[in-house]
């Protein structure tokens, strides 16, 4: 997704049409993150036959849940580098509903005018968000997202083409080849994306296993809400899109396993809930990040090195403040025998790498807004302030100023991962 988001799409001409189609094929199949890579597929999809919105849907059992949706003509109406809110909703996989009749049948619908379905049809088109949010779907084509073997992995619903004056008009057969060639192909490398999304899920099992607070929902939180945090940082400087999206992509992997290395501490200190930590306790507690670190060491690629990144400096600090750990740590010499991290100067400031960065306020805001085994809830509005209080001071300023920017989207985000009742 371009950084710049409330600019329209960059709609290519005819002739170039295809060619972008086979550059595109090509930067998907590079995407590792499943999230990154929908949220690519639709966009890429809209600017390809000029399309308004449009969104993307993914198999979950019986239902579909919605994981994007774009409209440039609601985007437009926002201040420069904003989003739409974060959407998230599921429903039932039935016929009754467009989505659902796709995901059924497994063959694309091309509708001319959302509002003049015929009755004989068993779907209908819901007015409800339209009402709601002052748009006119019109036209509308929906496709499955099928493995070779027939297995739906999702819905691509886009909506609204335009002509070069801005009509709305049918999506034309032109469109329809171009649609179902570009979908067929982005099958593959969604195989490949929900291959590592299935190898990070059972690692990051393994590191739930071990510390009970370590749970998928926060996980996911601390992942999503680095990506938008690091998606308005970027826009504030300027970064180019090109950049970003191998930045962004990596990030939301990376993110994950901020605290992996926990799996490798003593569930006596782990799961010690009351009371806290002894001087001791807390020395090894603070080995979880040189341990993660050493997961991915030596790194071998972009990835391995963001994670490596985020697992050792998240604790730092930006001013270099005594309570930052490990600071410019030598691996070589922690030993996992004592657990203790060795002394070490401090690191701070812009030496601390962007990702961690990033990931240190992500977490800290996660950690102050949920409840622990050792501490009730803060509110959001006491957690936000928390963070800006300690701009400068524990997080880079402008890292916190990205973060205070999207705070609608970290609530979105708080809302489509809520911790599980039970915990």
């Amino acid at each position: 997704m371009n950084i710049k988001e409330n600019s329209v799409l960059d709609i290519p001409k005819d002739d170039d049409k295809l060619k972008r189609v086979i550059e595109i094929e090509r930067e998907l199949g590079e995407i590792q993150d499943v999230d990154v890579l929908l949220e690519r597929i639709l966009t890429e999809t809209r600017r390809i036959v000029n399309a308004d919105a449009g969104s993307i849907y993914v198999v979950e059992g019986n239902s579909l849940r919605i994981k994007y949706g774009q409209n440039d003509t609601h985007l437009k109406e926002l201040p420069a580098g904003a989003k739409l809110p974060y959407t998230f909703f599921s429903f039932p996989i039935n016929q009754q509903q467009i989505c659902g009749y796709v995901a059924l049948t497994g063959e694309p619908l091309n509708i001319k005018d959302c509002y003049k379905i015929p009755e004989s049809k068993p779907y209908k088109f819901n007015k409800v968000t339209d009402l709601t949010t002052e748009y006119r779907t019109k036209s509308m084509y929906t496709i499955p997202l099928k493995m070779a073997n027939g297995k739906l992995l999702g819905i691509l619903q886009i909506i609204n083409a335009k002509d070069e004056k801005n009509n709305i008009i049918p999506f034309d057969e032109d469109a329809e080849l171009l649609i179902s060639h570009f979908a067929s192909s982005t099958v593959q490398a969604l195989q490949h994306a929900y291959l590592t999304s299935d190898m990070v899920r059972r690692m990051l099992k393994m590191a739930e296993f071990r510390d009970p607070k370590e749970t998928y929902p926060h996980v996911e939180r601390v992942s999503s809400y680095s990506l938008e945090i690091y998606d308005r940082w970027a826009f504030n400087h300027n970064v180019p899109v090109s950049e970003s999206h191998t930045f962004r992509d990596t990030l939301k992997i990376a993110a994950k396993f901020h605290d992996v290395g926990k799996v490798g501490i003593s569930d006596v200190i782990l799961k010690k809930t009351f009371p806290r930590f002894t001087e001791e306790e807390r020395n090894i507690m603070k080995g979880h990040t040189c341990i993660g670190a050493q997961l991915f060491d030596p790194p071998e690629n972009m990835l391995d090195q963001m994670c490596q990144d985020i697992a050792l400096h998240h604790h730092d600090r930006w001013d270099g403040g005594e309570t930052g750990y490990p600071g410019k740590v030598d691996l070589s010499k922690f030993s996992l025998k004592n657990g203790v991290v060795p002394e070490s100067e401090p690191l701070s400031g812009a030496d601390i790498p962007l990702a961690a960065r990033i990931v240190a306020v992500a977490d800290v805001f996660d950690a102050l807004s949920h409840k622990r085994c050792y501490k009730e809830s803060w509110s959001i509005e006491d957690s936000f302030a928390e963070i800006q209080n300690c701009a400068g001071k524990q997080f880079d300023p402008e890292v916190v100023l990205a973060f205070m920017e999207i705070k609608d989207r970290v609530c979105s985000i708080q809302l489509a991962y809520p911790d599980d009742p039970e915990e």
